[in-house]
């Protein structure tokens, strides 16, 4: 899988850091959607599609900083 690195590049940092961490943690209490469906996901039971699209939803912008952050150390 690529991300090619020119839409990579237009991303701004402090955005994607800023949308990572308030979707990738909402809600914040009692515990955050993105480490709920993840632990359904090892435990096995993430089989609803809404629930399949949550993990999707909050772990997006989390994925595209990580690719980021990648693509900057690798062109250093």
């Amino acid at each position: 899988m690529s991300i090619s690195k020119p839409c990579l590049q237009k991303l701004p940092l402090p955005t994607l850091i800023i949308g990572a961490l308030l979707l990738g943690l909402a809600p914040f209490v009692p515990e955050p959607h993105l480490f709920e469906k993840v632990r359904m996901l090892v435990q096995g039971t993430l089989s609803k599609p809404i629930d399949i699209f949550d993990l999707l939803m909050h772990g997006a912008l989390p994925v595209l900083l990580v690719a980021k952050l990648v693509c900057m150390y690798r062109s250093r």
